[in-house]
């Protein structure tokens, strides 16, 4: 059932309710269909469609290259831009209901993972009526977080913004009466940068965040921004679902939540140093085989005064420099707890002797005046000798992807 709700597209100003965005869809298509868009509230009408069947997976037009346009038709989806359509070379007869996902393809290239509307519909209960700003890249699992609490949930409304309009989202946001937005670290860190003042003029009742690693210094950040709303982190994956969401302003989760089972909740556990979910709101891989047990995700985890803390992908998080263990996300936490530091990335370097030596990159807050030799030293105090970054390169911005995330 579609909820009564708003949608309004920052970009033009526009506004429609979802059931007159199901009245633009034509009827569901017999074959998978793939629907690469250049804005993201052109998703939203074959979106609201699915309530009459069809298979469907939405991807932003500025991800789909060549090889990846094959790779859906091969997989039986006719491929729909703009106005154009390319027949699948393998058709197959659509699966309704179900939705497709693409990962964000940090360890090589997109993953396909299937969903529905229920697994993706993870909020329960009643929730007070709030005016959601949607930034994510289309067909992300952030963006369909967020769609699908506007299309069933009632009393909360979206306002869309595509991220190539990010720069400029507050002002929107302002004029539509945006009271919740949800965004990746990287996303709230540039807002932080570039906004200041009149970021503090929205009047937010919700500040989300996940996508990445969560540290103690953005959360402190956007409590005292917006010592009114309720700053939520949420660890989430297209494989798992949305599993850990933490609500009480600090990094990490409680250690009791781990090897904890509740019924209709997420199972925790950390194994090697990696994060290890059992999820009820698990998705299917590209074959249709659940990926349901435990599910090894990649992350690092620590225990650390009685928090349980993601900091990264294992395959980059730990670095051995001369024979000692460095946790790359361990020092970027340290580095964005420096006053003047809006955001750093750290990563391992070969080095003769050593092997590996830590490099950083940083931003610093304008007018800030800090330099990579301050900050070589701060960190000198506060870290083992072989963890102190050897080099510091100072970016003048936060670079950052389509999907919200970090570039480097």
């Amino acid at each position: 059932m579609i909820a009564d709700n708003l949608v309004v597209d920052a970009r033009t100003g526009k506004r429609a309710t979802w059931g007159e965005l199901a009245q633009q869809q034509a009827a569901p298509r017999s074959v998978p269909t793939a629907r690469a868009v250049e804005h993201s509230v052109d998703a939203l009408p074959a979106v609201a469609g699915l309530k009459d069947g069809g298979e469907l997976l939405v991807v932003a037009a500025g991800r789909l290259d060549e090889a990846l346009a094959s790779e859906l038709r091969g997989a039986g989806f006719d491929l729909v831009a703009g106005d154009g359509v390319q027949d699948a070379t393998d058709p197959r007869a659509a699966e309704d209901g179900r939705v497709w996902l693409l990962t964000s393809g940090s360890t090589g290239r997109p993953k396909r993972v299937g969903h529905t509307l229920e697994s993706l519909s993870t909020v329960t209960g009643d929730l007070a009526p709030r005016t959601w700003l949607c930034p994510y890249s289309p067909g992300t699992y952030a963006w369909w977080q967020v769609v699908t609490l506007g299309l069933g949930v009632p009393g909360q409304d979206l306002v869309l913004v595509d991220p190539a309009d990010l720069d400029d989202w507050v002002a929107p946001a302002l004029e539509h009466g945006v009271t919740a937005v949800s965004g990746t670290p990287t996303f709230w860190r540039r807002t932080l940068m570039r906004h200041g003042a009149e970021l503090r003029k929205l009047p937010l009742e919700q500040v989300t965040l996940g996508g990445e690693p969560v540290d103690q210094a953005v959360l402190t950040q956007l409590g005292e921004a917006f010592p009114d709303a309720r700053v939520s982190w949420i660890y989430a994956s297209s494989e798992v679902g949305a599993s850990i969401v933490v609500h009480d302003g600090r990094a990490g989760f409680p250690v009791e939540w781990l090897d904890r089972d509740v019924p209709g909740r997420p199972r925790l556990s950390v194994v090697d140093g990696e994060l290890v979910i059992t999820s009820p709101h698990h998705g299917t891989d590209a074959s249709g085989a659940e990926l349901a047990g435990a599910v090894r995700t990649g992350d690092a985890a620590r225990i650390e005064d009685g928090r349980v803390l993601v900091t990264g992908r294992l395959d980059r998080d730990e670095l051995n420099v001369g024979g000692s263990k460095v946790s790359a996300g361990a020092v970027r936490d340290l580095l964005q707890s420096h006053p003047a530091i809006a955001w750093a990335a750290v990563r391992g370097r070969k080095a003769p002797l050593v092997g590996t030596m830590v490099v950083a990159d940083v931003v610093a807050d304008q007018d800030s005046g800090v330099t990579a030799d301050d900050l070589t030293r701060w960190a000198a105090e506060r870290l083992p000798e072989y963890a102190v970054p050897r080099r510091i390169k100072m970016l003048a911005e936060i670079p950052a992807k389509e999907t919200l995330k970090s570039d480097v």
